[in-house]
């Protein structure tokens, strides 16, 4: 009985600790108080910077998307272009085979039909001299018409265009390369690249029927192969000047004046001089070959016994041996190679005079390329150090040296 008592007071204790603490104090009601409100200009004004910020973003967007796309428009063109140097590589490397081949086909055909056409005048009357005679007489037939066709074409002119073009599309090319290195391009770049790989390929075109380049014109002129709406202007890659004359000076225009003056009265007149005397040359030797050989043809088929026509074989012997000469004179010495390199030569000149004519003519000196740049690139153009290039424009009127040292 005493045990039930004391635990149910040690129960009884242990509820009103329980009740204890459980009923704790009720916490006071915080004060009140209010959040200020922003005014309304500032929301106003965040949302006029939000909306200038994204148009900020999106005109920087807009920029890159455009240059981009020119860059990647510029990287096609440089594909192009190096496709377009390896063509004219290949296609001259043939036409230089084709003016070996048909030289070397020609002239033994030449040689054979004048053996043959003396042969005949020593046997009697009978088959054997008909035999000799019929040969001949087609052999140079042959070799006559292979011959009008060959000075038609003049394959060592079509192969010294194809190593120039090649070279012109390198020179393109590494230009492309410099673009893409130093600088973000832009539409006008690719613009201006297009129209110059078109100009290019109506200078120098790669099939031979109905674009071919003519091989006898009227006149010697010079090779153009650069836009007839090239300004020579804005080509400057660094976008750092110089000073604020962007390089230039007036001394400096003066020389680059005197420079032009003696292009155009020394090296242009003298390649256009050479190059009116080659077309001269090629003509007279392109229509003695087939004539020599034409002419022979004739002989050898009225060619018989020495005692009745001695003439016949003798004018068709010595017309078929001197038209292996002028045709080894012609092809064997690559006149048209050497008409052609004067014809290029004549242009490379005409370039430069235009190039330099046109920075000069621009007033405002920013938009030009930077003078000291320009200048260094004509000197190197001409094979010659900037005081030497100097001197020259110093000399322009007295003396008599050609303003190339590479040509």
């Amino acid at each position: 009985m005493s045990s039930l008592q004391s635990s149910s007071l040690i129960f009884s204790s242990s509820k009103r600790s329980i009740n204890a603490a459980i009923h704790l104090p009720k916490a006071r009601t915080p004060a009140s108080f209010s959040i200020p409100k922003p005014p309304m200009t500032t929301n106003l004004k965040v949302a006029e910077e939000l909306k200038i910020g994204d148009g900020l973003i999106t005109e920087k967007s807009s920029v890159k998307t455009a240059d981009s796309a020119a860059t990647a428009k510029l990287y096609a063109i440089l594909e192009a272009v190096a496709d377009r140097v390896e063509m004219h590589v290949n296609i001259g490397e043939q036409r230089n085979n084709w003016n070996t081949l048909l030289l070397n086909s020609i002239n033994m055909i030449t040689l054979a039909a004048a053996t043959m056409a003396g042969v005949s005048a020593s046997v009697g009357v009978g088959e054997p001299l008909l035999a000799f005679k019929v040969s001949s007489t087609l052999l140079f037939s042959a070799a006559t018409g292979m011959l009008l066709v060959m000075n038609k074409i003049q394959p060592s002119q079509l192969a010294e265009e194809q190593r120039n073009a090649a070279r012109l599309f390198r020179q393109l090319q590494g230009q492309i390369e410099t673009v893409l290195a130093v600088r973000t391009p832009t539409q006008a770049d690719v613009e201006s690249v297009m129209e110059k790989v078109l100009a290019l390929d109506k200078a120098y075109p790669l099939p031979l029927l109905g674009v071919m380049i003519e091989k006898f014109p009227e006149t010697f002129q010079p090779a153009v192969w650069w836009p007839e709406n090239d300004s020579h202007q804005g080509r400057r890659d660094l976008e750092k000047e110089c000073n604020e004359n962007n390089g230039w000076s007036e001394k400096m225009e003066v020389e680059m004046k005197e420079v032009v003056k003696v292009l155009r009265r020394k090296d242009a007149e003298d390649y256009m001089r050479l190059g009116n005397l080659g077309l001269k040359m090629n003509k007279v030797l392109a229509i003695s070959g087939p004539f020599l050989t034409g002419m022979a043809a004739a002989a050898s088929a009225l060619a018989g016994p020495s005692s009745q026509s001695p003439w016949a074989a003798t004018l068709a012997v010595a017309a078929g041996s001197l038209a292996t000469v002028v045709n080894t004179l012609e092809h064997g010495g690559q006149v048209g190679m050497v008409l052609e390199m004067y014809r290029n030569c004549a242009g490379f000149f005409q370039n430069m005079e235009e190039s330099i004519e046109s920075t000069l003519g621009e007033t405002e000196l920013q938009k030009r390329e930077n003078g000291e740049l320009f200048e260094m690139k004509v000197a190197l153009q001409l094979g010659r150090s900037l005081s030497q290039l100097r001197d020259l424009a110093g000399e322009a009127d007295s003396t008599n040296e050609f303003a190339s040292k590479l040509f």
